[in-house]
């Protein structure tokens, strides 16, 4: 088996970890390659879990940063391997998991070899199975196996994030809205109730609806309550008696998880309504002492981070975090999947800079 060189830029790792597929489910051979690797290295202590690796140094800093990255993709659809490329004059590397977040996971692998010394000390923590159910996801199993390891001051997701700071995160729900009829044949529909024509004021509560613009410490979170399935009916011929709207909702991170609940049940009133997924967001963490020391030395603007990422379950451990990577969050899972060059340059000058013992 190939070893992984982290003697090598940033660039050429993130070229060699996105040739090796780990698509979700087959993320072992580039675990082993990451945990020999990191392994190899003297001033960190390894611990493995599954194909989660987590690397620490023990220096008896006074305060504790984690850095963390899934290492599984969305699955290949004719973009590996990678190979470089230029649009409008400027360098990128193409291929699936370039920007969801191999690059990210090659700069933190740079970074962790050569920072011996960093001025806090550090857990680097990377995952697999984030693009999958939240139950099988490395973080998930290592908070129950090892909490002890998310112990940190603060924490940084290697999230896309087009190389800039986005704070916190929007909370998901899952709901699904049904109407129920009765079945007839549909030349004799007066004797049955259709359950999908009793779907219409779901949508209309929908298209009336007004997703609303909130502040959260200082950065303005935009939610979205939409419907993205639905399903109903049997036959051409027949009325039918079940009608199923699916439905997501993107809440701020000022709300609980209770109260987006209680909010998607208020807009439903009258109907079944099952919750089906609920993971709740986090507030930005900007305020940390370390937060603001991070900002500074990275030059950064904060943002909002619009979608649900892992630095959620950071925060519900009490550990304020953000998301910092290479990307552009609109290209992670998409065919021409890219990265600039110049980002990944951008953000391990900006960690270094962070994090370098000077």
């Amino acid at each position: 088996m190939p070893q992984l060189d982290l003697t090598a830029t940033s660039l050429d790792i993130t070229r060699a970890i996105c040739d090796v597929p780990s698509v979700s489910d087959d993320e072992t051979t580039l675990a082993d390659l990451i945990d020999d690797a990191v392994r190899a290295l003297p001033h960190l202590t390894v611990h493995r879990d599954g194909d989660t690796i987590v690397a620490r140094t023990e220096l008896g800093r006074p305060q504790r940063v984690a850095i963390a990255g899934h290492i599984d993709t969305v699955p290949i659809n004719g973009n590996v391997p990678t190979r470089d490329i230029e649009v409008d004059g400027e360098a990128f590397l193409w291929g699936r998991g370039t920007v969801d977040m191999k690059s990210g996971v090659a700069v933190q692998l740079k970074l962790a070899a050569e920072l011996a010394d960093p001025r806090v000390d550090l857990t680097w923590m990377w995952y697999d199975h984030e693009e999958v159910d939240a139950e099988r996801n490395g973080l998930t199993r290592l908070a129950r196996t090892r909490p002890d390891l998310f112990a940190a001051d603060f924490a940084i997701l290697g999230e896309p994030s087009n190389g800039e700071v986005e704070g916190g995160c929007n909370g998901t729900l899952r709901a699904v809205v049904s109407t129920r009829g009765v079945r007839a044949h549909s030349a004799r529909s007066w004797i049955g109730e259709n359950a999908i024509h009793k779907a219409a004021p779901i949508l209309l509560r929908l298209s009336e609806y007004r997703a609303r613009e909130i502040d959260v410490d200082g950065l303005a979170y935009r939610e979205g309550l939409n419907a993205v399935h639905i399903g109903g009916g049997v036959a051409s011929n027949v009325i039918p008696d079940v009608c199923a709207v699916e439905v997501n909702y993107r809440f701020a991170p000022s709300r609980s998880a209770e109260e987006a609940e209680a909010h998607v049940r208020d807009v439903f009133a009258g109907f079944d309504v099952e919750i089906s997924d609920l993971s709740p967001g986090a507030r930005p963490g900007l305020d940390a002492p370390l937060a603001q020391q991070f900002l500074a030395a990275v030059g950064a603007e904060p943002r909002p981070k619009y979608g649900w990422t892992d630095v959620a379950r950071f925060s519900a451990m009490g550990v304020p975090a953000v998301n910092y990577g290479p990307g552009d969050p609109h290209l992670a899972h998409h065919d021409e999947e890219r990265v600039p060059v110049s980002q990944i340059e951008s953000v391990e000058h900006g960690l270094r800079a962070w994090l370098a013992n000077r």
